[in-house]
């Protein structure tokens, strides 16, 4: 198993759908958590070998993502409030449910470099992807100022095709042994296809920093493989609509088995968990603090691409993984899918020495 961890090893990073490098995580949905449903983080991003480090140069990674999921009152109510369906003096009562789902491809290219930085191999990245959101709204709102009561049918849809928001992303990865360890940090630049009074975004509308830890333990002998990355979000207020959403928790986990010195099999997991209520003057709904909880399996294999001209000994990733969510509150859930493709330099192979490229 000794070249097959090495190999492993190598892309650590990209057996994440997509490190955000965290990347970031982060992706907007067309509905899901804080603000109308929708959060800066992207559940998932990280997964098995997040925090193992990569060969020093250049690199790519890019992933297709499909996700597809339903809401209840709660989000649908929230919907309407955020595009001005609805107005925040009355009192209302719904009993719509909100459909959504998009269809994205990222892509993510960064720069490893070779010295070592506090002992670590830090890493530089942007991030951001095209892509398509639709979302569809139906049911039932009732709305009181009393002694007066309106009672309406709603029935919206919504699609949007463009760009997203940009998210650089740094890292520090440690490797010691079978233990690797990371922090990262990144955020989220707003620039991507986003209106208020749209149904369906592709940008969230407003500013966000994201920072963490990760580990991931790998036996080279016998080829278990253990990651987590856990990290939390701080969300800048909304100016189109002055809503800020609270601070949110996330943690991403992946346990594999190279079950040959080139396939991996395993599942993928992650816990979204809203730690702070919402608030601006905007925020018609209360605190709608949001949770979801995924699992799935996964399944990665990796290619040698040998030595290219001008761009050096590479190695190519595929992985492709699935989530089921469940337990959501104040968001939607569904079911997710990640097609990664990543591309990366090489670590040469030490012939005699065991001893760990990076040190804490």
């Amino acid at each position: 198993m000794r070249v097959g961890r090495n190999i492993a090893r190598r892309i650590g990073p990209y057996v994440v759908a997509a490190s955000m490098g965290f990347a970031a995580a982060l992706m907007p949905r067309a509905a899901l958590g804080d603000e109308g449903g929708v959060s800066f983080w992207l559940p998932g991003l990280y997964g098995s070998l997040a925090a193992t480090p990569v060969g020093p140069g250049w690199f790519y990674e890019s992933f297709y993502y499909h996700w597809n999921g339903n809401a209840g009152a709660d989000v649908a109510r929230a919907r309407e409030f955020q595009i001005g369906r609805l107005n925040p003096t009355l009192t209302v009562d719904a009993s719509a449910r909100l459909h959504a789902g998009i269809d994205i491809y990222w892509v993510q290219p960064g720069y490893a470099f070779q010295t070592p930085v506090l002992g670590a191999q830090a890493a530089v990245s942007m991030g951001t992807f095209v892509g398509q959101a639709r979302a569809s709204l139906s049911g039932t709102v009732t709305a009181s100022l009393p002694p007066f009561t309106v009672t309406r049918s709603d029935s919206i849809s919504d699609s949007v095709f463009g760009n997203g928001d940009l998210y650089p992303v740094a890292t520090l990865k440690w490797h010691n042994g079978v233990n690797n360890f990371m922090i990262y940090g990144t955020g989220d630049i707003p620039v991507g296809q986003y209106s208020s009074t749209r149904l369906a975004n592709l940008g969230i509308g407003h500013g966000a920093v994201d920072g963490g830890f990760g580990y991931t333990y790998f036996d080279e002998k016998l080829g278990h493989e253990f990651s987590a990355v856990a990290g939390f979000t701080y969300n800048l207020i909304n100016t189109h609509t002055d809503y800020q959403n609270g601070v949110d928790f996330h943690l991403d986990w992946g346990a594999s088995q190279f079950v040959t010195k080139q396939l991996q099999l395993g599942l993928v997991g992650y816990l979204y968990q809203q730690v702070t209520p919402d608030g601006g003057s905007g925020d018609h709904v209360g605190p709608f603090e949001s949770r979801v909880i995924g699992v799935g399996p996964q399944i990665g294999y990796i290619i040698p691409l040998g030595k290219v001209d001008g761009l050096g000994d590479l190695q190519a990733y595929l992985n492709l993984k699935a989530y089921g969510e469940f337990d959501a509150q104040n968001r939607a859930s569904g079911y997710d899918v990640w097609f990664t493709f990543a591309v990366s330099q090489a670590i040469p192979t030490p012939s005699t020495s065991t001893k760990p490229m990076y040190r804490k």
